[in-house]
């Protein structure tokens, strides 16, 4: 039997490319923010970079589905992440 791992063929492109595009923002451009550090960590346990990146784009989603169904704004004080290796 064939599992699928990760998305199926009906997700939705334009929202992987926003999400995957915030996190190579992220990445670039935005040093002491929370998630630049996560990714940070991630690379020094060993992580590829190109799953470094997927796993703050998966972290940003989460973000901002959570935002989405509070209605709150953005606060990087909420966000806690833990590298674990």
């Amino acid at each position: 039997m064939l599992q699928t791992r990760g998305l199926s063929r009906s997700y939705n492109h334009a929202l992987k490319w926003i999400f995957k595009g915030a996190a190579t923002t992220v990445i670039a451009h935005c040093g002491g923010n929370p998630l630049r550090d996560h990714y940070d960590g991630l690379l020094e346990s060993g992580t590829k970079p190109n799953l470094a990146k997927l796993t703050i784009a998966r972290r940003i989603a989460a973000i901002v589905l959570a935002m989405w169904k509070a209605e709150e704004k953005y606060d990087p004080e909420k966000t806690h992440v833990s590298v674990s290796s």
